[in-house]
């Protein structure tokens, strides 16, 4: 439905190419693909204040990420060890992201 779904993926190895935390690499926690976003373990961090509830009783500040356009991500191939662009080709009946520089499949061939 949108390119969002088709090259990032939750556990993937991103960049940041724009922003305040560009340079810096990350694991994909969660894809949100209606607004476009993506949770990146580590990276645009906030603090929230959080009222006391039956779940959390003591309240407080917490730590948490928010999410990261992603156009301001670009997928880090494992053998190149860059952020690349992706291309979707057809392997043994499957579609897989390739890596535009190197070639390598970056989804695994089951």
């Amino acid at each position: 439905m949108n390119a969002l779904n088709s090259y990032i993926r939750k556990n993937d190895l991103v960049e940041v190419i724009a922003g305040k935390e560009k340079g810096k690499t990350g694991k994909v926690l969660k894809v949100l693909p209606k607004t476009f976003r993506v949770l990146v373990e580590k990276l645009n961090r906030v603090k929230k204040h959080q009222k006391p509830t039956q779940t959390n009783p003591q309240g407080g500040i917490v730590e948490k990420e928010l999410g990261i356009h992603s156009s301001n991500l670009m997928l880090v191939c494992q053998k190149c060890n860059k952020a690349v662009r992706v291309t979707r080709q057809e392997k043994s009946g499957k579609k897989v992201r390739v890596c535009r520089k190197c070639g390598e499949t970056i989804d695994k061939v089951a």
